[in-house]
C-alpha cells in the first residue's frame, strides 16, 4: 500500500513541476509509505509515490516504467489477481522485470487500455502517464477503498492520495465548503465527487479519468447494479449458500497474498468471525488477531472477541481504550480523516492500527462490506417495519417492532408507542419516495445543522442536500426492489464516503497498516446483488444466507447474537476533568466566531449541558462530534497546521528524470 501524488501542466510548457513541490506532497503523506519513495519528472508532469512494501519487497520501488519509457505509473493499492493477469499477459508475449503487482497493472494498461480495469480484482488508486500521447490516466477501485483527490490551480492539475498533500502546493485555495458541511451534517459524508473543501474533488469510485491537451474526461467503468424484482437469481437457497462459500473462500485466499505477515481484526461480530474462520481454514498456521475494547462497558464487546479468538485458537492481542484516550486521539483523527465526523468511532480504529503497527504487522483482513452487501444493518429492517406500519398508520402495535432493533440505546428500552411514533413517524406514508429507507436517518441527522451560524444558515437557505443524491442514482433505480434501493444508498454514500474512508483507509494508513476486505471482492458484491431479497433479509433476520453458511463454523453465541452497531463514547471523551485542552479552546466563543461555522451561543449551551454531566441525546452527541471535528478541520487545513517543513523528506527518495 502506498500514497501517490502528481502535478500536470495543463498548458504545455515543456517545464516539469519542481522536485521540491512533489517532495513536500510526499512528505505530507509519508506515513502511507514509510519504506521508500520515488519521483518521476517529465516534460510537463511530475509523479510521486511513497511505498509501504508488501509485495516484491526488493524490486517494487515506484515509479515504474515499461515500453521503453512510454508509460510511467504511481500506484496505491493491491491487485489481488495479479498472478492470473500476469500469466495472461505473458501468454500474449509480455515480459516482466519485477514480480510486483504494480508492473502488472502498468503492462495491463499498456496492453488493453482502460479496459484493463474490468479485469482487475483489487483496491487501488492508479496514475499512469503516457509519454507518447501526453495523456494522464487516473482510476479508482470499484467501491472507493483507496482515496484519490484532485484540484485545478493556476493552469495545473494536482492530485494526491490525501488532501493535505494537495495543500502543500502554493496557490491552492483552501476554504471549507458550506454546502459540503450541510451534506456531512445530513449523510455523514459528502456526495461524490464533493469533499469538505472548495474546488477539491475526489475521483468517484468505479471511475477513471483521462487528461489530454488540457481537457478532462471522466467515465464510469463499474457501478453497483441490482436486477428488477422479477429477475433475481432463481438458484435454490442451498445452492446459493455453496456458491457464496466458494466465492468467499477465493476472495480470502487471494487477499492472503503478501510477502509480509497478514493478520486479522476480530470485532466480536459475525463478519470478522467469518473472515477469521476462512483464514484459519486456508492457512492453519498460527494467525495473529487484534481487537479493541472499551473501558465503558456500554460499548464494549471484549467478551465476544475473546470467545472468537479462543474458538479459532489465534494468537490474540486485545487492547482497551478509555474515553480519555479517545478524546486525546480525536485531535489526530481529524488530521487524518480530512472530513468532519459525527461520531468518535474512527478514533478507536486509529488507536488499534497504531498498536498493530507496533507489532510489526502491515496487513490486516477485516469484515467491512458484509452489512452493506448482505443486508446486515438495522436501517434495512427499520425501513421494512416502517413500510409495514405505513399500511396501518394508526396502529399502536406495529411501531413496537422498532424497539427490537435498538436495545442498546437507552431511550429505546422503555419507549412507549407515542415516543416511537414521534421518533420514527417522519414521512411514514411517503413510501414511494426513492430514498424512503434513509429519509428518517437523514432528517434526524440534519437537525444538528441548527448549530450552524446565522451566516452559514443564510447561505444554505434554499439548499437541500437531498437534491445531490439524485445525481448518483442508477438509471433504473426506481424500478428496483425496496431492499435493493436501501443497499445502493447505504453502499454508495455511507460505506464509500465514511466507512471505508474516515473509519477505514485513513485510520489504518495513518499508522502504515493496510486493510483488506474480502466481502468487497467485486464478485461477491455482484453475486449478493443478484440474490432474492429474502436470502439476505429473511423477515427481520439479517444476513440470513451468511448465517446459514456459517452454522457450525463460528461460535453459536456470535452467530445468534443481536446485531449491535459499532459505537464509541462521545460525551465522556470530551467532558470532565480529563477533557482535552483543545476542546475548550475550539469551543470558546471567540474561536467559534472567528471560524464562522457555528452559533457560539448554541454551542455554549451544548457544552454546559455536557460539562454538567447531564444525559444528552444521540443528536446532541452527533452535534458535539460534528462541531469539534469541523473546528479541528479549520485548525489543521485553513490555519496552516498541515503544512510540512522544508526539511521533512519522504523515505529513501529516488528521482527519475526524463532525458
Amino acid at each position: 500500500m502506498c500514497g501517490i501524488s502528481g502535478i500536470l501542466n495543463l498548458r504545455a510548457t515543456n517545464t516539469p513541476p519542481k522536485e521540491e513541490e512533489l517532495t513536500r506532497m510526499l512528505a505530507a503523506i509519508r506515513y502511507r509509505g514509510p519504506d521508500e519513495s520515488g519521483i518521476y519528472l517529465g516534460s510537463n508532469i511530475g509523479l510521486g509515490n511513497v511505498r509501504l512494501s508488501i509485495l516484491d519487497l526488493s524490486t517494487g520501488q515506484q515509479p515504474i516504467s515499461v515500453r521503453q519509457g512510454r508509460y510511467w505509473i504511481v500506484y496505491n493499492g493491491e491487485l489481488f489477481n495479479y498472478i492470473e493477469i500476469r500469466r495472461t499477459l505473458e501468454a500474449e508475449g509480455i515480459s516482466f522485470v519485477t514480480t510486483s503487482d504494480t508492473e502488472v497493472v502498468l503492462q495491463a494498461y499498456a496492453q488493453w487500455g482502460a479496459a484493463c480495469l474490468q479485469k482487475f480484482n483489487g483496491q487501488f488508486a492508479i496514475a499512469i502517464w503516457d509519454n507518447q500521447e501526453q495523456e494522464l490516466f487516473l482510476a479508482r477501485d470499484r467501491v472507493g477503498i483507496r482515496p484519490l483527490f484532485y484540484t485545478h490551480s493556476r493552469g495545473r492539475f494536482i492530485f494526491c492520495s490525501e488532501i493535505k498533500g494537495i495543500f502543500q502546493i502554493s496557490g491552492v485555495r483552501r476554504a471549507i465548503n458550506h454546502k459540503a458541511l450541510s451534506q456531512i451534517f445530513t449523510f455523514w459524508t459528502t456526495i461524490t465527487p464533493q469533499t469538505p473543501f472548495e474546488d477539491v474533488f475526489e475521483l468517484s469510485p468505479g471511475h477513471f479519468m483521462k487528461i489530454k491537451n488540457g481537457k478532462l474526461e471522466t467515465s464510469a467503468y463499474w457501478s453497483l447494479q441490482f436486477p428488477l424484482p422479477d429477475n433475481y437469481s432463481r438458484k435454490h437457497f442451498n445452492e446459493s449458500v455453496e456458491e457464496l462459500r466458494d466465492l468467499f473462500r477465493n476472495a480470502v485466499k487471494i487477499r492472503l497474498r503478501a510477502d509480509v505477515e497478514v493478520a486479522a481484526y476480530l470485532s466480536g461480530g459475525i463478519d470478522s468471525s467469518v473472515t477469521t474462520a476462512f483464514i484459519h481454514e486456508l492457512e492453519p498456521r498460527m494467525l495473529n488477531t487484534f481487537s479493541i475494547g472499551f473501558k465503558d462497558k456500554t460499548f464494549d464487546e471484549t467478551g465476544y472477541q475473546l470467545e472468537a479468538a479462543q474458538y479459532f485458537n489465534t494468537n490474540h492481542t486485545a487492547f482497551t481504550c478509555s474515553s480519555e484516550d479517545i478524546g486525546q486521539a480525536f485531535y489526530d483523527t481529524i488530521r487524518h480523516t480530512e472530513f468532519p465526523v459525527l461520531r468518535t468511532a474512527p478514533t478507536p480504529m486509529y488507536l488499534l492500527s497504531k498498536k498493530v503497527r507496533e507489532q510489526n504487522i502491515k496487513v490486516v483482513i477485516t469484515g467491512e462490506g458484509a452489512d452493506e452487501m448482505l443486508a446486515g444493518y438495522n436501517i434495512f429492517k427499520e425501513a421494512k417495519i416502517r413500510r409495514f406500519w405505513a399500511q396501518n398508520p394508526q396502529s399502536d402495535i406495529r411501531p413496537l417492532l422498532l424497539k427490537k432493533l435498538y436495545p442498546y440505546l437507552p431511550m429505546m428500552k422503555d419507549a412507549r408507542t407515542p415516543v416511537l411514533k414521534m421518533f420514527f413517524g417522519y414521512r411514514l406514508s411517503d413510501t414511494s419516495h426513492p430514498c424512503y429507507s434513509h429519509l428518517l436517518r437523514w432528517h434526524n441527522t440534519s437537525r444538528i445543522q441548527n448549530y450552524f451560524s446565522g451566516e452559514v444558515q443564510a447561505e444554505l437557505e434554499n439548499y437541500d442536500p437531498l437534491d445531490e443524491v439524485s445525481h448518483i442514482l442508477a438509471d433504473n433505480f426506481n424500478q428496483w426492489g425496496d431492499l435493493a434501493k436501501s443497499q445502493f444508498l447505504e453502499s454508495g454514500i455511507f460505506m464509500s464516503g465514511y466507512l471505508l474512508s474516515s473509519q477505514g483507509d485513513r485510520m489504518a494508513m495513518a499508522n502504515s497498516v493496510e486493510g483488506r476486505y474480502p466481502f468487497l471482492d467485486h464478485r461477491i458484491i455482484e453475486f449478493s446483488a443478484s440474490l432474492p431479497e429474502r436470502y439476505k433479509l429473511n423477515s427481520l433476520n439479517e444476513k440470513f444466507i451468511l448465517k446459514k453458511m456459517m452454522e457450525g463454523k463460528i461460535p453459536e453465541s456470535i452467530l445468534k447474537r443481536h446485531k449491535q452497531a459499532y459505537r464509541a463514547p462521545v460525551q465522556a471523551s470530551f467532558s470532565g476533568i480529563n477533557a482535552p485542552d483543545y476542546v475548550k479552546e475550539l469551543t470558546d466563543a471567540s474561536t467559534l466566531n472567528a471560524y464562522g461555522y457555528f452559533d457560539a451561543i448554541k454551542v455554549e449551551k451544548l457544552m454546559k449541558k455536557i460539562n454538567d454531566q447531564s444525559e444528552i441525546s444521540e443528536m446532541e452527541n452527533m452535534a458535539l462530534a460534528g462541531v469539534l471535528s469541523t473546528q479541528l478541520l479549520h485548525h489543521f487545513f485553513i490555519d496552516d497546521n498541515v503544512l510540512v517543513s522544508k526539511d521533512k523528506k519522504p523515505a529513501n527518495l529516488k528521482i527519475f528524470r526524463e532525458p
